[in-house]
Parts: structure tokens; C-alpha cells; sequence
């Protein structure tokens, strides 16, 4: 039986929040634990409310979301969030990502997408909504290629796209015929070559580069 999934809406909207707390406390799974309106307020709140999960919008008044995503993980490294956007948001997801995001949704995703993403996220994954990486796409195929393809070897691109599928070190080991630490290195190369500071930068990197398809 799954854990009671303690959740704080960040979002200056207060009709969106109360209508996504409605949509969430129908899940036995989930409990909806605070809002914010901002992001100064959500600091104030995670100093005295324990949580799981955040759903952070990017834009909001005091402090936004990709400054309240890195003060949240100084104060609380343990928390996991979600940055939830609008479309045209687009060129803050790298901003999101470096600050500390582990997913994406579009504020018109439907409620079982967004209960998909918490589940993912808060089992120590990543959730990017297809929607939003087609938009991304689109985006970057407007203008020029921004970033030299990193120099990967045949291995590293394998175990790039073995990170893609969401499988952990371990599983790439097995699947590899490899040993985890053989995996754990090629990941550190993987992050030190690309410039990325975790797994979602890392899947932003292939997405971006083409090097796995959407």
C-alpha cells in the first residue's frame, strides 16, 4: 500500500489551487498538506508543514517559482517538485530544471496525468508531459542548434538512452551485461560531459539533441 503523498500548490491563482485540491484529495493516495500564493509564502509554509511534493508554478509575484524551487531544496533536499505551466513558459524549463525540477505538466493536463507525474516523481523518477516536450521541440527547431553535441561514446549513448527509459543504474547494469559501477561512471561522465545536474537535465539534453525521440 502506497504512502499518504503529502502535497503543496504553489500557485498565484487561487481558483486554480482550489480546484486542483479538489481534484487531488479525491485520491486516497494523495493529501493536500498547504498552499502558496507565492514563493516567499511557500518558504514560510515547508519550514512548519512536512511535504513530498510540490506543484510549482513558474510565474508568481514576491518570488518565482525558479527561485522558490532552489530555496525550497537548500532548506528541504528531500522535497520533490513539479513545476506546473502554461504554454510559452517554455524557456524557463532549462532554469527549472538546473534550480532542482523533477517533472513538467501543463496547467491544463488531465487530473490522471497529474496523478501519473506525482506517483513518478515521488518514486524517485521524472515526469515531462508529452504535450509540453512537443511544444519544447517546436521551439528549438525554430532557431539555431544553441548547444555542440557533446562528444558520447557508442556507450555512453546507450546507457543515455537506458537513463531515457527511466531505468535505474542497476537495471542498466542487467540489461548491459555490465557492472554498476562500470554504469555509475559512465552516468558521472554522462553529466560532466553534457553539463547537466541530473537526470532531468540529462533527458532535456537528449530530447534537445535528438538523440531519443518523442
Amino acid at each position: 500500500m502506497m504512502n499518504n503523498i503529502r502535497i503543496i500548490i504553489a500557485d498565484d491563482h487561487q481558483l486554480f489551487r482550489n480546484g486542483l485540491k479538489i481534484l487531488l484529495d479525491a485520491f486516497e493516495e494523495f493529501s493536500v498538506v498547504g498552499e502558496a500564493g507565492n514563493g516567499q509564502d511557500l518558504i514560510n509554509i515547508i519550514k512548519e508543514t512536512p511535504c513530498d511534493i510540490i506543484l510549482m508554478d513558474i510565474d508568481m509575484p514576491v518570488m518565482d517559482g525558479i527561485e522558490a524551487t532552489r530555496r525550497v531544496l537548500e532548506i528541504e533536499p528531500g522535497i520533490h517538485i513539479i513545476a506546473v505551466s502554461m504554454y510559452g513558459e517554455e524557456d524557463y524549463y532549462d532554469k527549472m530544471v538546473d534550480a532542482g525540477a523533477k517533472g513538467f505538466l501543463l496547467k491544463d493536463s488531465d487530473i490522471n496525468e497529474v496523478k501519473e507525474a506525482i506517483i513518478n516523481v515521488f518514486n524517485g523518477g521524472n515526469y515531462f508531459s508529452q504535450e509540453l516536450l512537443y511544444n519544447v521541440i517546436r521551439k528549438i527547431k525554430t532557431r539555431e542548434n544553441e548547444t555542440k553535441m557533446a562528444n558520447l561514446s557508442k556507450r555512453e549513448m546507450e546507457i543515455l538512452n537506458k537513463i531515457c527509459e527511466g531505468l535505474s543504474n542497476q537495471e542498466i547494469a542487467d540489461t548491459l551485461f555490465i557492472s554498476k559501477r562500470t554504469v555509475d561512471k559512465h552516468r558521472a561522465n554522462l553529466l560532466s560531459k553534457t553539463n547537466s545536474k541530473n537526470t532531468a537535465s540529462l533527458i532535456l539534453y537528449a530530447i534537445k539533441n535528438k538523440i531519443i525521440e518523442i
